[in-house]
């Protein structure tokens, strides 16, 4: 049986958000926790220090949209230090710019976030490269808050959560809650199941399933409500 989760005991408005794999509603949700904390009037930082496949000419970044929901007056620079337009992994978009090593910038500001409300986003799964030495994992370690694992609710979400749970427990990386989020239309036999069986096995709370919802607007209300939780 996998080893079950240390979790905060109360909400405390610090987050950092990552996910299983890429496209599975991670910015979703760390927008959703940013405007509900904006409601309660906790002025979030948002911080996601690196983003690839950034293309103006297709709409606004991951990065631009954590800006909007928090209302922060915030620069996207200060927002987001690495920015690449490759629609790679952050390391390799370095790698081929010639970038070595973008840690040590990142890790100051990592530590200059303050105590107050923030979220910080991740890129991809935990596994993915930050730089030539570094992947998500490591920027999970060193930020130490408490982590929101956002998952795909689908067939395969069991193995997927529980290969990213096991790899934070040898972390000790605390983790807040795992988010099912149903990124297409359709029904999915595993859906009703897959919660309960993460409670069962891995000790972490689950919200959600977020339903999936074709207006953008429904789908980030559905968001809030699922999140709300983590900030009342």
């Amino acid at each position: 049986m996998a080893r079950e989760h240390r979790r905060p005991r109360a909400p405390t408005g610090r987050f950092f958000v990552t996910a299983t794999d890429t496209g599975v509603g991670k910015t979703e949700v760390a927008c959703a926790l940013l405007s509900l904390l904006a409601d309660a009037g906790r002025a979030p930082v948002p911080f996601k220090p690196y983003e690839s496949g950034v293309d103006s000419r297709v709409g606004p970044s991951d990065a631009q949209a954590l800006l909007a929901a928090s209302r922060s007056e915030r620069t996207l620079a200060q927002v987001c230090l690495h920015r690449y337009r490759a629609p790679v992994a952050p390391g390799v978009a370095a790698v081929r710019r010639g970038e070595a090593d973008t840690w040590a910038r990142t890790l100051a500001a990592v530590r200059a976030l303050g105590d107050g409300a923030v979220v910080v986003e991740g890129a991809g799964g935990l596994l993915v490269p930050l730089d030539a030495r570094h992947d998500v994992i490591d920027l999970v370690e060193a930020a130490a808050l408490p982590l929101v694992l956002v998952a795909r609710a689908s067939l395969g979400t069991l193995n997927h959560v529980g290969l990213s749970l096991l790899a934070l427990a040898q972390r000790n990386v605390p983790v807040r809650a795992v988010v099912l989020v149903q990124s297409t239309p359709g029904r999915d036999a595993s859906v009703r199941d897959n919660a309960d069986w993460i409670v069962r096995r891995h000790g972490v709370e689950v919200l959600g399933p977020v339903p999936y919802r074709a207006d953008p607007k429904a789908r980030a209300r559905a968001f809030r409500r699922v999140l709300a939780p983590l900030i009342a």
